[in-house]
């Protein structure tokens, strides 16, 4: 197990390989976000994208399922809030995304000894290494027990 002690400022993790289809793309927005550019390609043509796109919010699920992925054997107790989420560039059917992570801080708890807070910069990228998402991510996690 990954506990707090055991996490560096600096460290860097590059994961994942999930490719979207336009199927998931029309299925996710149907029911969380349902524009025209995101559930029917003629619409989306007409759209200031030119194509059918993923939901922001639906880049940011995968983002998340493949962030939990990689956090098998670590310490996490919650996730505490997102910073600076911006949508870089539209994802669309048959980019393949992965995450990069970066730890950018860390801090122990005030108020419990036995907990504290990490912050990750996240940043989704597709096929071609560009940043399609990104925001910092800060989770309490576990501190080695005594």
């Amino acid at each position: 197990m990954r506990y707090f002690e055991d996490i560096d400022v600096g460290e860097t993790e590059t994961v994942g390989d999930y490719e979207v289809t336009a199927a998931e793309i029309k299925e996710f927005a149907s029911r969380y976000d349902p524009q025209p550019f995101h559930l029917d390609e003629e619409s989306a043509a007409d759209s200031v994208f030119g194509e059918l796109v993923a939901s922001g919010w639906h880049v940011g699920s995968i983002c998340m399922r493949l962030n939990v992925d990689r956090l098998d054997d670590e310490a996490v107790l919650a996730g505490v809030g997102l910073d600076d989420l911006r949508w870089e560039r539209p994802v669309t059917p048959g980019d393949t995304l992965r995450l990069r992570t970066e730890v950018t801080g860390k801090r122990p708890s005030e108020s419990r000894d036995d907990r504290g807070y990490v912050t990750t910069r996240m940043e989704g990228r597709n096929q071609d290494d560009e940043v399609v998402i990104s925001f910092d991510a800060t989770a309490l996690f576990a501190r080695r027990p005594e």
